[in-house]
């Protein structure tokens, strides 16, 4: 059975778009990794200096409201990039897309980018809720 699409409608969806949809999600995952490791050498290396390292409720706090403020950031990544999918294809459900034009590929990549990463935030932002900071970064 042929699969008969039609062409997209021609809408100009700039490349400031499609670029903020695809690079955001990995931008935000790597500044939490990046913001997580300062942290935790601020809050722990020098308590570790003088014995056991206490509890950090700041650096826990901190670490906690950077990872929410990163995820919306990365999921507003990806419904920027869901829009763009659906301005430039014809195809009716994302699991269907081809993506065969340059600009309909970097908008379905955004959104795969933003499920992948919208994840690793979220992995990553998990263990100051249950683990002690410092206790972690031994």
């Amino acid at each position: 059975m042929a699969m008969s699409t039609s062409p997209a409608p021609q809408t100009s969806i700039s490349p400031r778009k499609l670029w903020f949809g695809l690079v955001t999600s990995a931008i935000a995952w790597t500044a939490l990794g990046c913001l997580d490791i300062v942290v935790n050498w601020r809050a722990c290396t020098h308590q570790e200096d003088f014995g056991v390292a206490g509890p950090n409720p700041a650096g826990r706090l901190a670490i906690g409201l950077l990872a929410v403020a990163l995820l919306a950031i990365s999921v507003w990544s990806g419904i920027v990039s869901y829009r763009n999918w659906r301005l430039l294809s014809a195809q009716k459900t994302f699991l269907e897309s081809q993506a065969v034009e340059r600009r309909e590929f970097m908008a379905v990549l955004g959104v795969i980018v933003t499920i992948t990463m919208g994840m690793g935030i979220i992995w990553l932002g998990l263990p100051p809720l249950f683990l002690d900071i410092c206790w972690r970064a031994k």
